[in-house]
């Protein structure tokens, strides 16, 4: 089964399913927008969906709808907005050289003005939460801006990463509640190791052109031990998880909810092959099921009692 799912992923620049459909152009600012890349915006959407259901949110299904629409555009509008800035390594990497900014099929010019479109329709999502939650999520855009420039000066951007794509977790507890910020920081520092590691194991598909091109990553920084690295990453995550628990319902039996994504994040760990790209791409992508078991964990624990 796992072979068979490996099998169809396919490489960064092809397309498949709806986007296949659309004419050229139309498919072109989809593929600049990863459309055709879901698991980025499931990445981005789980811990918003985290952080509501822990505090109590399960009934909120409209305010979650808005942050999974919130995800799929701001997701679209940080991929367009890094192919801009990246367009130049793009071009010397052999798995996004195809994308539309580096081939030259969009231009820089049309690139901005989808950007800005995208950011509209997160401006409306934006509208839709509480003041406090709204403030709350503009405080990302710093990080978000300075993120594509992150590889260029440390050998650890997916830290950065980090910081930023699990911003949805206090962005969604804020949503619902302004009390407990010991529980969301928890919550917090969890996300981020779990996408320091995700983001690592899908760092290990570009090492050589990386290497090449000299830009840093953690799967270049930590050479041969990128397996022991993601399994401490995932640990850690874990530990923040079960604190994030015990803060909330200080019973042990509670902690049984973080078993099926434990079990999980083992068998990434188990059965990762860094220097083979087609199962390093299958093991990150599988943190698409990861946050959907974390999201039913916050969900009995949140709304139990």
């Amino acid at each position: 089964m796992v072979q068979a799912f490996e099998q169809e992923i396919v490489a960064d620049s092809q397309h498949k399913g709806l986007v296949a459909a659309l004419p050229q152009p139309l498919r072109d600012f989809a593929q600049l927008a990863r459309f055709d890349r879901p698991i980025g915006w499931w990445l981005l959407f789980w811990p918003c969906a985290w952080g509501v259901l822990l505090a109590g949110g399960a009934a909120q299904w409209r305010l979650i709808a808005w942050m999974l629409l919130g995800s799929i555009a701001m997701r679209g509008a940080g991929c367009v907005y890094n192919d801009i800035v990246d367009a130049k390594i793009d071009r010397q990497v052999a798995r996004t050289a195809a994308r539309p900014v580096a081939s030259g099929r969009i231009s820089k010019r049309a690139a901005w003005i989808w950007l800005l479109a995208l950011c509209g329709v997160g401006l409306v999502v934006l509208l839709q939460l509480r003041f406090s939650a709204q403030l709350v999520a503009l405080g990302s855009l710093a990080l978000v801006v300075a993120y594509p420039f992150m590889k260029r000066i440390t050998g650890f951007p997916q830290a950065w990463l980090g910081l930023v794509f699990t911003w949805g977790a206090p962005v969604g507890w804020i949503a619902v509640r302004g009390d407990g910020l010991d529980v969301l920081a928890a919550l917090y520092a969890g996300a981020i190791l779990w996408c320091i590691g995700y983001d690592t194991i899908y760092a290990c598909q570009d090492r050589e052109d990386d290497a090449l091109i000299g830009i840093g990553s953690s799967a270049l920084t930590l050479g041969r031990h990128v397996k022991l690295a993601v399994c401490g990453f995932y640990l850690g995550a874990l530990a923040s998880w079960m604190l994030v628990i015990w803060l909330l319902r200080p019973d042990w039996i509670a902690l049984v909810a973080l078993l099926p994504v434990g079990w999980h994040l083992l068998w990434q760990v188990l059965t990762l092959e860094p220097d083979d790209a087609v199962n390093a791409l299958a093991r990150f992508r599988s943190n698409r099921f990861a946050g959907l078991l974390l999201a039913l964990a916050c969900w009995v624990v949140g709304n139990a009692g």
